[in-house]
């Protein structure tokens, strides 16, 4: 069972890696590893609220792989499968089948699987934050060494990725408090911690290695020290980014509605954190607490970006798991399966009805009712188990179509800020030139526009594409290969003299449509059988379609 769910998570998360065109923020990821490749290292910025850690990384993949898509977003798939790994490690403090359910839920979980296949700092928080509590319960239950180790890298890898660290810091601590405090009304069964055989020598090591590897990290290898001192600089514009929003303010229940909308066994399981006192584990008991705290702390907080919800709502996916402790009811078996059958018969008929009425978009919740009476079939009869299998269920068919089928659809709220399909249009054919002729690498290209990435990491091979913002246009308008807004294309096209063709690209959300200009003399090989779509004020003779001509010298 436990290979099953690495293996599912896996398949999952590298299935059609590529389907979906490099992010915003993955562009400007991107973008900063090749600034460490001009610069030798990477130059921290307390106002980025990102670590070090993900761009180094990055840095040794875009490496060993080369500049594309896939070896951006490898390292983030490793790491989430490597989270869902860390969660079956958890069986000495939870039990068998509680980590087990935890782990296959966040395996198949719409959010988990879509920002573990998106190049964001999120998912190294995570496993570092999972790693720091794994850690704190190995030293309650046992004590040694070794967990003081995990411990001491997961807060370490915490301050290496993301500045938020400090939330999950201050949560662990007053859910400590809470959890004492609950022991007065329902005693814990573990509640007094092991015998540390751990020594302050233990301590002072691990304390070390985590400073040093902290100031390596931040010091950009020792060749920019004003980077650790941007560690603590950062939280002053971290507190304002964080109490105003910045174009990214949402009302408090916004994680609520996302963790109903996609998040149904987290959601679960945020509902059992009610009965937290039945807990008798302290590991669940303080996973509850903790769990409640941090959704309240991401709540209070006005800025919020949807990939954050994988950072705080993996608790609930343990309360979840002990779903199947709580309750006893159970029904027997030829009960159990005609109520089961005539539940998802209802269920998948209501949600057909309501959402789609069309049977082309019926499938996905044909493979959820599959998927549960085949996993009801393998299970016992029991009523938790039940409604478990149903709730997995489902997040796998809501997985499965968010991640393959709507990815690129700003109408699903995962889908934030995401680079429509549209942004082919215009890298498609120049890259393609430039696979077939290296000499394309030296094309002359205007990018005219605000807010252009992910388009400078994609076209970064390019050495002589300029971008401009605001009302900056470079001296001579005419180039290889143009994008332009909506707003300057009069402009634009007023001083234009060569021949090109022409399309419309919408690069992302919240932006204007923006328009292509393809030189006629270079690109002609993609249009074939047209005549250029828009001639210069002085043009230079329009060539008739044929065979494409040399890229410039």
């Amino acid at each position: 069972m436990p290979w099953f769910i690495i293996a599912l998570a896996a398949l999952l998360r590298f299935f059609l890696l590529n389907i979906k065109p490099p992010h915003f923020d993955e562009g400007i990821n991107g973008w900063f590893v090749d600034q460490m490749v001009k610069n030798g290292f990477y130059k921290y910025d307390p106002t980025n609220y990102h670590g070090p850690l993900h761009f180094y990384v990055l840095f040794l993949s875009q490496t060993l792989f080369g500049r594309n898509l896939w070896a951006l977003r490898l390292p983030v798939v490793l790491v989430s499968i490597s989270s869902v790994w860390l969660t079956l490690k958890f069986e000495p403090f939870v039990g068998r089948t509680v980590c087990r359910l935890a782990a296959l839920a966040m395996a198949v979980s719409p959010g988990f699987v879509f920002y573990g296949r998106y190049s964001i700092h999120e998912v190294w928080l995570l496993l570092f934050t999972i790693l720091f509590f794994y850690g704190l319960f190995g030293l309650w239950k046992f004590g040694t060494a070794n967990y003081l180790w995990c411990v001491g890298m997961g807060l370490t890898g915490m301050i290496l990725s993301k500045e938020t660290y400090m939330l999950h810091v201050a949560c662990a601590v007053i859910a400590a408090g809470v959890c004492y405090v609950t022991n007065s009304f329902s005693k814990l069964e573990d509640r007094r911690p092991a015998p540390q055989t751990w020594t302050y020598l233990d301590l002072a090591v691990v304390a070390g290695t985590g400073v040093v590897l902290i100031v390596v990290f931040y010091s950009g290898f020792f060749l920019h020290w004003n980077g650790v001192k941007g560690l603590l600089q950062a939280y002053k514009p971290w507190f304002k980014t964080a109490s105003e929003g910045h174009g990214h303010e949402k009302p408090w229940y916004y994680w609520i509605r996302l963790i109903a909308d996609y998040e149904v066994p987290a959601l679960a399981g945020l509902l059992l954190c009610i009965f937290a006192l039945r807990f008798k584990s302290v590991s669940l008991r303080y996973l509850a607490i903790y769990g409640v705290g941090t959704l309240i702390a991401y709540s209070i907080v006005r800025y919020k970006t949807p990939w954050c919800i994988i950072s705080f709502i993996w608790p609930f996916l343990f309360t979840f798991g002990a779903l199947v402790t709580l309750a006893p009811l159970r029904f027997a078996a030829v009960t159990y399966r005609w109520i089961a059958l005539a539940l998802f018969v209802l269920l998948g008929y209501a949600v057909y009805y309501e959402q789609t009425q069309n049977f082309e978009y019926i499938w996905p919740y044909a493979v959820i009712l599959g998927t549960a009476l085949l996993l009801l079939i393998l299970v016992s009869v029991d009523v938790p188990r039940m409604v478990a299998t149903i709730l997995l269920a489902w997040s796998l068919g809501h997985c499965i179509w968010l991640n393959y089928f709507r990815c690129t659809t700003d109408t699903e709220p995962y889908v934030y800020v995401q680079t429509y399909n549209d942004i082919y249009k215009f890298t498609d054919p120049i890259l393609r030139l430039a696979q077939s002729d290296p000499r394309a690498y030296q094309l002359v290209g205007h990018i005219i526009r605000p807010s252009p990435y992910p388009l400078p990491w994609m076209l970064d091979d390019f050495g002589r594409v300029g971008y401009y913002e605001k009302d900056n246009m470079p001296d001579k308008l005419d180039a290889d290969f143009l994008l332009v807004a909506q707003d300057k294309i009069a402009t634009v096209e007023s001083k234009l003299h060569d021949s090109y063709y022409t399309v419309p690209v919408t690069i992302r959300p919240y932006q204007d449509r923006s328009k292509a200009y393809f030189s006629a003399r270079i690109f002609k090989s993609f249009f074939p059988g047209k005549w250029p779509d828009f001639t210069g004020v002085t043009p230079a003779p329009a060539p008739s379609p044929g065979p494409s001509a040399s890229p410039r010298q």
